[in-house]
């Protein structure tokens, strides 16, 4: 059974994560890590104290210095001293604001990556077949990332803005409270902006989202195809499709930086021409003597001023990325409010498999296709039989055998499994007991040892060296550089075919499957090869319900039943002489081979 993730990141998988209401669910992201977030907050503002404090005391030194005859020296030297002080601070500071903010951020991405992870695990195999690779790990890596950035602009930079702006309304109020007026005109500009462009971002975010997902699949797909690619001569073909996804990530990404741009650029606009008014107004009155203004009140109202606008231009520059992080959280929704789940929670666990099957009118129509992929399937399995599916592409063979696994459910009919409708069983704990070779070996990036004991607990050295003698691999490890510790490369590339599938073979014997299912196994390798993966088939086979699919008749001669598949349905079923004497449709593919 799978293993449960942390508490924190569980509770994103009980509907707590909502990506209907994106600001709610990042506060859940974070409800355990609320201290350091606050403590992050604290020493940010301390740091960031001397952008606050600064026109203030640059304003006292100029009037000290433009009116030396009513200060005296020692203000200039104290003003001196504070500026330096709230300037050194910052280095303490900003260490332990970054060393808080990142506990918490970095705690955020193993919790939501941990609950996608789990949420994968959870989803049906038609959610997997129906997505690319490339999509989903888009959504574990980038989405994760803007949100911890959001993380950023949310709770950092946005409040110590707001935060500026009130400082320096504050100030000017008893300053000269008359300025406020070049607030008041600021701030209502600033929101208009921000109204009128908020839902093009939006929009334009969301496309941008989702022509990098698609990017990502295609240049997964193309990379993987490499082989075939050069070997068919279509690298020209695979270079135009590139790029003309390429091409429409960079329209969609052109029109989120106009978007930006426009947005920027009239908030600068009209930021900086306040402020320059702010600026020829306070010299005017200073220099004509009016409303008590001296040289040092210009310095600090055109000071508080810039910091006003600069903290406006920078609340909409980050809200372009804030949106980016709304989509983010969006994006992961897709994940982790899926509902479709392979439903297992509540149903008993199977601590025993013998392996006996029987279909009672079994059928699966998928979803969108107007023909059924199984139709009334009627099969009795005994325990320790070997099965041999037969027929056409597009029969039901794979359909048949997904049943098998608990991949899919019938939509019609019963699925018996030692006399328990698999309906109502945790399939979870069924696949223990079962294991799958098929043509495409799975291998990872790790070790022969790794890779064969993958999925399994602990085991004995003695047993492990069996298995491995069982299944044809012992002499090939025993060549290797390093023997079980030799690693061999993303999916086993650095073995052939015949080793790599030898390696698969024994990694299922060490599972000791009730039910084994054997998709193509052979039908990639050459004659030499084959006949060594025969043999190892073989021993693992015996004593175990066994599901075989072939296209090479001659390697099922020996199953207790071959069924023959056709359009969904049954329509043959017996041994290999039997069917050969009906001369039907087994008959006719036997005698296509020969």
């Amino acid at each position: 059974m799978t293993p449960s993730p942390p508490p924190a990141a569980a509770a994103l998988l009980t509907r707590r994560y909502r990506s209907d209401a994106p600001f709610v669910t990042l506060l859940r992201l974070y409800e355990h890590d609320w201290p350091k977030l606050a403590q992050s907050f604290g020493f940010y503002l301390l740091k960031h104290s001397p952008e606050w404090v600064r026109p203030l005391i640059i304003a006292n030194v100029v009037d000290i210095v433009a009116q030396p005859d009513q200060h005296d020296l020692r203000e200039l030297w104290l003003n001196g001293a504070l500026l330096g002080v709230m300037i050194v601070q910052n280095l303490p500071t900003h260490y332990l604001h970054i060393r808080a903010m990142s506990a918490a951020t970095r705690q955020m991405e193993v919790n939501l990556r941990s609950a996608m992870t789990q949420r994968l695990q959870e989803l049906s195999m038609a959610f997997h077949w129906q997505r690319s690779t490339g999509v989903l790990q888009a959504k574990l890596l980038q989405d994760v990332q803007k949100i911890e950035m959001l993380t950023s602009y949310l709770f950092q930079l946005l409040p110590s803005a707001v935060l500026t702006i009130l400082i320096a309304i504050f100030i000017t109020a008893r300053r000269a409270p008359w300025f406020l007026l070049f607030f008041l005109a600021t701030v209502p500009a600033a929101v208009l902006l921000i109204w009128g462009l908020r839902k093009p971002m939006r929009d334009r975010n969301h496309v941008f989202r989702k022509q990098v997902e698609t990017m990502s699949a295609n240049l997964s797909e193309a990379i993987k195809l490499i082989p075939v690619t050069r070997a068919h001569g279509a690298e020209a073909e695979a270079m135009r499709r590139t790029n003309q996804q390429l091409d429409a990530v960079k329209q969609a990404g052109m029109r989120l930086d106009t978007i930006n741009a426009i947005t920027n650029s009239s908030t600068w606009v009209v930021l900086r021409s306040f402020n320059a008014l702010c600026l020829i107004t306070a010299a005017w009155l200073a220099y004509a003597g009016h409303q008590g203004m001296t040289a040092g009140d210009v310095v600090l109202l055109s000071g508080y001023f810039d910091t006003l606008t600069q903290s406006t231009v920078m609340i909409l520059t980050v809200l372009p990325q804030i949106s980016t992080g709304f989509e983010a959280i969006r994006s992961v929704g897709e994940v982790l409010e899926c509902p479709d789940l392979e439903q297992n929670q509540g149903k008993p666990a199977i601590a025993q498999v013998k392996g006996h099957f029987h279909f009672d009118q079994v059928g699966f129509d998928y979803p969108h296709q107007t023909h059924a992929a199984l139709a009334n399937i009627s099969l009795t399995v005994p325990q320790g039989q070997t099965i041999a599916l037969v027929g056409p592409s597009g029969a039901g063979k794979s359909t048949l055998i997904n049943l098998v696994i608990g991949f899919l459910r019938p939509t019609q009919g019963t699925l018996y499994l030692d006399g328990q409708d698999m309906n109502g069983l945790d399939l979870r704990t069924y696949r223990r007991w079962v294991s799958v070779v098929s043509q495409d070996t799975i291998l990872f990036e790790g070790t022969v040892r790794e890779n064969v004991l993958y999925g399994t607990d602990s085991l004995d050295e003695s047993k492990l060296h069996q298995a491995l003698i069982d299944a044809n691999a012992d002499e090939f490890i025993q060549r290797l550089p390093q023997g079980l510790d030799t690693l061999i490369g993303e999916n086993g590339a650095k073995l052939s075919g015949g080793q790599r599938q030898r390696l698969t073979i024994a990694r299922a014997l060490i599972r000791d499957p009730r039910v084994l299912i054997l998709d193509e196994a052979t039908a990639s390798l050459d004659t030499g090869s084959e006949a060594l993966i025969q043999s190892a088939l073989h021993r693992l086979m015996l004593g175990r319900t066994t599901f075989v699919v072939a296209h090479r008749l001659s390697t099922i001669r020996r199953a207790d039943q071959i069924v023959v598949l056709n359009q969904g349905q049954i329509v043959e079923v017996g041994t290999h002489p039997e069917l050969l004497e009906l001369e039907g449709l087994y008959a006719s593919l036997h005698g296509l081979q020969v």
